[in-house]
């Protein structure tokens, strides 16, 4: 996702659920830190752990949806 890249108003992420499921696939399910966190963000309708960063950035960036 580019600097001109919206973010998507149907993806609103839990951070703290992101963060948890991701911690739980990783030591409880032996992923990776990056599979579990591409799991994570999957799980809330993302595509990726990018994708899912990304999103934030660009939320953050712009301080608003859209």
């Amino acid at each position: 996702m580019g600097r001109t890249t919206k973010a998507d108003p149907d993806l609103i992420p839990d951070i703290e659920a992101f963060e948890e499921r991701a911690a739980i696939a990783e030591y409880d399910g032996g992923l990776t830190r990056q599979d579990a966190e591409d799991l994570a963000a999957q799980v809330q309708g993302f595509q990726d752990r990018a994708h899912y960063w990304a999103w934030l950035r660009v939320y953050f960036e712009k301080k608003r949806l859209g």
